[in-house]
């Protein structure tokens, strides 16, 4: 999630899911998921284009030249906006606190410092993530 691929985090592995949903190898990864949607509707494209060009392109340097032609231009500072929210942002209502709650339990219960869904993705796959400060429950929140 947080390697950048055109200057956009999450592009990257939106290409690998994409891929895997082609090849029926996709196991538990969901695509178009909402975060391909947020990075797909940034950009100014749609699932179904984003789909075709990874089908018609056998190497992910294709894909990134489609990429590149039909991506909306951005400034540089919104585009590092975007990538910021992307990977601060967290669950958004106390159902989808539930289930992101139920994702760490599974891999690492005792993470509850954990509040992004970016950290949650970096945990399930066995990245490093730094312990944060424990985030306060959506339910607490303002």
């Amino acid at each position: 999630m947080r390697v950048r691929l055109e200057g956009y985090v999450h592009l990257a592995r939106m290409i690998d899911k994409c891929r895997a949903v082609l090849a029926g190898t996709e196991g538990e990864y969901i695509y178009p998921c909402p975060m391909d949607v947020r990075l797909l509707d940034f950009a100014g494209i749609t699932a179904d284009e984003f789909t075709e060009a990874v089908n018609a392109n056998p190497d992910d340097e294709g894909v990134i030249r489609w990429f590149r032609a039909q991506a909306r231009r951005v400034p540089a500072v919104e585009l590092d906006a975007w990538n910021e929210m992307m990977l601060r942002r967290g669950p958004s209502t106390p159902e989808k606190q539930a289930y992101f709650d139920k994702c760490r339990d599974a891999v690492d219960p005792s993470r509850t410092d954990l509040s992004s869904w970016a950290d949650l993705q970096d945990l399930e796959e066995g990245r490093i993530v730094p312990r944060r400060e424990t985030a306060a429950p959506l339910s607490a929140q303002p």
